[in-house]
């Protein structure tokens, strides 16, 4: 359960840092992309613990908010889920239909060039 929620606030952190402030990305990167812990994280900003945790959990409530609403993280998942099982169906329908794979590998590189 640990590890999915810091997989899932890690791939909402990635969609959504650019909306939160310069502090909110700070805890959160160190918590959830470095694994420190709080009292490392209040040590670091000479804060209290309570104040890291707090901010913590403020942030990850503001990122459910914004993927509720926006549903990047979402969208993204499911269009990377259909467009393998285009490709899947094209690798073994149309093997030979190079212009096919080649659109698709075009969609490929759209979200690429996105991260």
């Amino acid at each position: 359960m640990e590890l999915e929620k810091t997989n899932n606030m890690n791939t909402l952190y990635e969609f959504y840092n650019v909306l939160l402030t310069n502090k909110q990305k700070g805890y959160l990167s160190l918590y959830y992309g470095d694994d420190y812990s709080l009292g490392e994280i209040a040590e670091e900003f000479a804060i209290s613990r309570q104040a890291v945790y707090d901010n913590i959990k403020r942030t990850e409530k503001i990122l459910m908010d914004y993927e509720q609403k926006l549903k990047l993280a979402q969208n993204y998942s499911l269009r990377n889920k259909k467009l393998d099982e285009l490709a899947n169906y094209a690798e073994e329908k149309y093997p030979a239909d190079r212009t096919l794979q080649s659109l698709i590998n075009n969609l490929e590189e759209l979200d690429d060039k996105d991260e």
